[in-house]
């Protein structure tokens, strides 16, 4: 996403994009633009600008199929072309990651969902992730469109980051301005004897980055938690017991309630939210249900994250700027 900072507020028109708040602090409906459509560069501002005001944006009635996803997104950034994909993503369109509503551990790993779920070592906030946050470079945006959705359950949650840490007291801000912390794909889980397809999966697909705990926003100058539950391994220069309970902490501002916006797939639904300032939770509520979710993503290149003393993300392993 390149620079535009403009403002878009309720009840504002730029050319033929209305935005409608849904929360106080997160997320808006924007109306009147076919996405599928010959977008003009007003109507691309104003999408950029209410994206960066409200942090993620919905979209409903479209119809984009894979080449329009691809050609919108462009208008934005760079896509992102991931070197693995799922089995159900498009072969013809490696800038799409298509993602079904239960694992593919069982064909893959020997592994059922049932199962993976009791091998991990859930927390209540354990689901909340920005994408690929265990990058140096994570993405900037994603743009997310709804395939199959089920009749009902499946609802995606985002969080504002620049929010939760503008809501924290001065002197934790001040705490936290001061850290950094490694950020480690697999976090979490718990290995057993002979496994182990799964295992030797994520060991050879290592990526672990240490990133500030609070970045500055390139675009907005906000500053930003930079906190999650799925990549976020330990806060750099504490012990273990120290930095659980600081992590929890700040895992549990970043997720109130005030904080977030909840959507209500659709056939035709789009979802698009800035990934570094928003974390989100994918729904938890469709294992047991025999209706299909299969969702299709495209993400947009990002910088490597600065601390508010300057400082760059660094990688650890597996990562390197800008290589997918």
């Amino acid at each position: 996403m390149t620079k535009d900072t403009g403002g878009v507020t309720q009840g504002e028109r730029t050319g033929t994009v209305e935005v409608h708040p849904v929360t106080g602090h997160i997320g808006a409906d924007i109306t009147g633009v076919d996405l599928a459509g010959d977008l003009d560069e007003g109507v691309v501002a104003g999408i950029r600008a209410a994206v960066l005001r409200w942090k993620v944006v919905f979209f409903r009635g479209q119809r984009l199929d894979h080449a329009a996803h691809v050609a919108l997104a462009r208008r934005f950034g760079e896509p992102v072309v991931l070197p693995r994909r799922g089995k159900a993503s498009p072969p013809d369109f490696p800038e799409i990651e298509t993602t079904a509503d239960r694992l593919e551990l069982g064909g893959r790993f020997g592994m059922e969902h049932e199962e993976w779920l009791r091998r991990r070592r859930h927390t209540l906030l354990r689901g909340w992730h920005c994408d690929h946050g265990a990058r140096v470079d994570p993405p900037a945006a994603t743009i997310l469109r709804a395939g199959t959705v089920p009749p009902y359950g499946g609802d995606t949650t985002w969080s504002n980051l620049a929010a939760a840490y503008a809501g924290l007291s001065a002197p934790l801000r001040e705490f936290a301005d001061r850290l950094r912390a490694e950020h480690r794909l697999g976090v979490g889980y718990q290995p057993r004897a002979g496994d182990d397809g799964y295992l030797r999966h994520l060991l050879d697909h290592q990526t672990a980055s240490e990133h500030p705990l609070v970045r500055v926003h390139p675009e907005t100058g906000e500053r930003v938690l930079f906190v999650n539950g799925y990549y976020l391994e330990q806060i750099t220069g504490l012990s273990r017991p120290e930095s659980t309970a600081v992590l929890e902490l700040l895992l549990e501002q970043a997720t109130r309630p005030e904080y977030t916006v909840r959507l209500r797939w659709e056939p035709g639904s789009v979802a698009f939210w800035d990934n570094r300032a928003t974390i989100h939770l994918a729904p938890g509520d469709t294992a047991h249900l025999d209706h299909p979710r299969i969702m299709h993503r495209v993400m947009l290149a990002g910088d490597v994250p600065v601390g508010v003393d300057g400082r760059r993300s660094t990688a650890l392993t597996g990562t390197a700027p800008g290589r997918w």
